[in-house]
Parts: structure tokens; sequence; C-alpha cells
């Protein structure tokens, strides 16, 4: 059994990282090629970062999750729109609502929307000084950068040959699904539910996904030397992957050692208050799957929409691991903000 828990984190940590990297790669090509001018709005306009963090977090699964936190912790998005996010979120099971529940979900998803860019807003009024650069690198334009001709001095160097193979290997795994989530057995139960349709899959998102580090693959072939060298290798491969596969796989490891021995459905009851703040609480948890749970039961009609919608804004999936690496600090202050909304939120709707 804990072979099984081994690989299976292994497999998750691999493909968080992997996801994380290719984004801030990416990030990173955007920002050299515009000199910068490409996220100069998203620090001009709070309100635009927020929308952007609400847009992002929307997206079923964590690559939009990733993203904000990469922007977010290289100081291209406040605090706010990284609560907004976070709030906007609700990682995996999204995909299981969008399965289970598909008369409810797009108006629960807008709802959370709306109250992703209010919250972010407001947190912004109140963090103002909250905006300290995480990253001291901070996706920085040098001044070989500048120059007129920046892809002089190209030569297969062997971090450059390491990159391209390592993004290589990521795009086949990818291609070949080696590296999708494993949503457990609630999730398999619904995938019968909706027959050939398979909603649950997050193939499509693999394929883009490899798609995008297919661009990758050419940046790594056209990039200059400095580039390559600074840019990729010393900021995102040296100070990024490596704290952020440790903090992940320790993490996912930890909690799949202890959701062996506790059974979350045994603490299930029909009391709306206590389900509010228990759905809360296992928010706090960085990962998919705990949560499920709280869709099953209001997909059956066990639990009523408050406890979904505290379950939904308190929890992000796995979105929140790269942040927990990054700045701690961060996501402590964040999801003390997600939880006290989740709750104000569930107790609001049990009025109505």
């Amino acid at each position: 059994m804990f072979l099984h828990l081994f690989v299976d984190v292994l497999r998750n940590s691999i493909l968080i990282t992997g996801l994380v990297v290719i984004m801030m790669m990416m990030i990173e090509s955007l920002n050299i090629e515009s000199k910068g001018h490409f996220f100069e709005g998203l620090r001009k306009s709070r309100f635009g970062g927020i929308l952007v963090g609400a847009l992002l977090g929307s997206i079923p699964g964590c690559m939009g999750g990733f993203a904000t936190v990469s922007l977010y912790t290289h100081k291209m998005l406040s605090f706010g729109a990284l609560v907004a996010m976070m709030i906007a979120s609700s990682g995996d099971e999204a995909f299981v609502m969008m399965a289970t529940i598909p008369q409810d979900v797009l108006w629960i998803f807008a709802l959370l929307f709306a109250i992703a860019v209010a919250i972010g807003l407001l947190t912004d009024l109140l963090f103002k000084k909250d905006l300290k650069m995480h990253c001291p690198d901070n996706y920085q334009i040098h001044e070989e950068d500048t120059q007129e001709h920046p892809h002089n001095g190209r030569h297969l160097t062997w971090k450059r040959a390491l990159l391209f193979l390592g993004v290589a290997i990521f795009i086949v795994a990818l291609a070949t699904g080696h590296l999708e989530h494993d949503h457990g057995s609630e999730a398999e139960h619904h995938e019968e539910i909706v027959g050939s349709i398979n909603l649950l899959s997050e193939e499509w998102m693999n394929i883009m996904f490899a798609v995008l580090s297919v661009v990758v693959l050419f940046v790594l072939v056209f990039a200059s030397d400095h580039f390559v060298e600074e840019h990729l290798w010393h900021h995102i491969v040296v100070k990024h992957l490596p704290t952020i596969f440790a903090w992940t796989f320790g993490v996912l490891l930890f909690v799949g050692i202890l959701l062996n021995y506790w059974d979350i459905s045994q603490w299930i009851t029909d009391n709306t208050v206590l389900m509010i703040l228990l759905a809360t609480l296992i928010g706090i948890i960085p990962e998919s799957g705990p949560h499920m749970i709280f869709v099953t039961l209001y997909a059956a009609g066990i639990v009523p929409l408050p406890v979904l919608l505290a379950s939904c804004i308190s929890q992000d999936g796995h979105a929140s691991l790269p942040l927990i690496a990054e700045s701690k600090s961060s996501f402590v202050k964040a999801k003390a903000i997600n939880c006290a909304v989740a709750m104000i939120t569930g107790f609001i709707a049990m009025l109505f």
C-alpha cells in the first residue's frame, strides 16, 4: 500500500512541478520578448490583476492556480489577485461538479467568481503593504536582453541540452497520460455515471500543456545563451524547481499517509453548521481528493448548498502547493482569508 502511495505521490509531484516550471518558463519568455511590457498592465491595474486572478482560478484543475502563484511570487499580481484565484478555484473538484451537477455548476462558478473579485478588491485595500518582492530575481530584464540582436551567441551547452531533454520527456509523459492526476474512487464512480463522456479526465489539459511545452522547446533552440543560462537555468531550474518539488512531494506524502488512517466520511453528519466548519477546515489541505466528499454528498442531496460553497471557497486543490514553497507567510494569510470568507458565505447562504 505504501509503495502505491509513494509512486502516486511521486507522479503527482513531478506533474505539478513540471506544470509550474513550464508556466514560469513561458512567463519568462513573454516578459523578455516584450521587454517587460506584457505584464506591465497587471502591475498598474489592481482591478485588472484581480480579474485575471479570478479568471485563472475559474479554470478547472490547477493550471490557472499555478500561473497565478508564479505571477504573484514575482510581483506581477497583487495579494488580492492571489486571494481571488484561491476563492474562485475549485481544483480538480470542478470536473466532478461539471459531471454530477451540470444544472448548478455554471451559476456556482459565477457566484464564486463574483465573491473572488469582491474579496480580492477588499484584500488589496487592507493589505496595501503586502506587496514585497518574494523572488529577488523578479523576472528581471537584464542589459543583455535589451540588445538589438539578442539571439547572437547560441551554443549547444550542456545546460541547454539538459533542459531540452527534460522538457521533451515531460511532453511525452503528458501526451501519453503517464502523469495524470489520480482522482480516486469518487472520480471513478462519477466517470461511470457520465458514461462515455469523460468530463473528469485531464487529458485535454495535459495535451494543451504539452503544446505549451513544445513552444518552450522552440525557445530553448532559438534563445540566446544568456537567456538560457540566467533566466531559465539559474532563475527557474536552480532557484525554484528543487524547492517546489521538495515541498510538493513532502506535503502530498504527509497528506496521503494521514488520510489512510483518517476516514473523513465518518465525520459527516446532518448538522449544517458543523458541516460548514468541517468543509472549511478540510479546505486548508492543499490536495485534491478530500474535498470530493462534499461534492458527492451535495450531488446526492445529503448536504445543502452552503456546505458545498464553503468547501469550494476554502479549497483550491494543488494550486497552493507552489505557494507554500515560495512564500509560506502568503499561504497562511491567504488561507486565513479564504477560510473566513468560506464560513461567512456558508452561514449567510444558510439564511436563504
